[in-house]
């Protein structure tokens, strides 16, 4: 492919990339910074996210309306996300327009924080975690994880509580930007067509006087808890099964072969679960995947039948997931392998997903790997390797619990 990769670290601290490629159709630039659920204090969980929304309420004397106004007349497509362990601000546009949303995004991350913007948008995240609420597989998945990693800034949830939320203050939000947005704990990504030293021009005059400061991520590597449990709900219809077993961290090489490992017990289709379960019509949905984070990393399991049918779907699930390590041919390998490439190379395609792709790794690792490194790798995966990570990380749950209709009849 014809893109080179391009790094510099500024006096203060803060990290440029870029994957340059001369014969894209627009570029992409993207604000990575190494903070999300678990670098919060349990009394502040979700200040992450809630920070996420401030950033577009304005800078300076610039309010929400003319920062939205600014972002279109450049044509960009522009969004954030908050994860447990980064925030990522991001715009897409015609390479002509790179300095304009990279001086929208600079700016954006220096927000006014508001008391009245602050309020009034509290009310919306409150809103916000009501509205998950309502949403089956969320309500389970994140009380999975809270048990999974008891006691643990791991399982912190993402959007925080009410509580959380409600007694949050705007000071403490400030607090908590002071100490984590900084230029050491930054990561700018770009890709595309671009020129990568009027870029780094760029960012050294916008966020040159950024805090040198790195706060890094505090305490050990988390660790699995675990435990099982039940949730009884009135208004769903439906028994919802989910579990968390450990696995390979990001920094762990033996993260591809977990990929695979996981792919063939439960990719959407044309796999253990799809055909054991989904095929057979015992569950209407059952997959598995495999999710890398900072020091720890699980393997997830997820399924979803008729009320009755909760110990028959999961027998299943149980006889996949022991017999897979055995059960794992050259075929499946090669059939996934080639998945996965297709995939990455069609994302490689667009700049927007090669800057998220360079811009995460960045922030985990510190390090670069090329779109072909990535694929070599994967391809490097032999059957040995793959049974190596089943003994090693069997998928063999943790954690395990079950959302379910209440009881018929039940009182209170």
């Amino acid at each position: 492919m014809p893109y080179e990769f391009k790094t510099r670290v500024l006096p203060n601290g803060l990290t440029v990339i870029a994957e340059v490629d001369p014969s894209a159709h627009t570029a992409s630039a993207g604000f990575f910074v190494k903070t999300g659920a678990r670098d919060e204090d349990p009394s502040v969980m979700g200040v992450s996210h809630f920070l996420e929304h401030m950033m577009f309420k304005g800078y300076g004397d610039v309010r929400a309306e003319a920062l939205n106004r600014a972002f279109d007349e450049a044509g960009a497509r522009n969004n954030a996300y908050t994860s447990s362990e980064m925030t990522c601000f991001y715009a897409h546009a015609l390479p002509e327009r790179l300095g304009t949303i990279t001086g929208l995004l600079a700016r954006m991350m220096r927000p006014a924080l508001r008391e009245d913007d602050f309020t009034t948008e509290k009310g919306v995240i409150l809103e916000e975690i009501a509205m998950y609420k309502d949403n089956p597989f969320w309500v389970l998945y994140e009380e999975a994880v809270e048990r999974h990693y008891r006691g643990q800034p791991m399982g912190h949830r993402v959007l925080g509580t009410s509580e959380t939320i409600g007694a949050l203050s705007r000071d403490s939000m400030a607090s908590y930007f002071e100490r984590r947005y900084s230029a050491g704990n930054t990561v700018a990504a770009f890709a595309g067509n671009l020129d990568f030293e009027r870029v780094v021009d760029d960012v050294s005059s916008l966020c040159g006087a950024w805090s040198s400061a790195s706060p890094g991520r505090a305490g050990p590597a988390p660790r699995a808890v675990g435990e099982r449990f039940d949730l009884r709900d009135a208004r769903v219809n439906r028994s919802y099964l989910f579990s968390l077993a450990p696995a390979p961290a990001m920094g762990d090489d033996r993260r591809y072969a977990a990929m695979l490992l996981a792919q063939v017990l439960g990719a959407p289709d044309n796999s253990r679960l799809h055909w054991s379960l989904i095929e057979t019509g015992t569950a209407e949905e059952a997959q598995a995947s495999y999710d890398a984070h900072d020091g720890v990393g699980e393997y997830s399991v997820f399924a979803a039948c008729d009320p009755g049918r909760e110990d028959e779907v999961w027998s299943t699930v149980e006889r996949e997931m022991s017999g897979l390590a055995g059960s794992v041919t050259e075929e499946d390998l090669e059939r996934f392998r080639n998945r996965i490439a297709t995939a990455a190379t069609l994302a490689a395609e667009r700049p927007g997903d090669r800057m998220q792709r360079i811009g995460r790794q960045w922030t985990y690792l510190g390090r670069y790997h090329s779109l072909e490194d990535e694929l070599s790798r994967i391809n490097a995966v032999t059957l040995d390797d793959v049974r190596g990570v089943a003994v090693a990380f069997p998928i063999a749950p943790t954690t395990f619990g079950r959302l379910m209709p209440e009881r018929a009849g039940a009182v209170g």
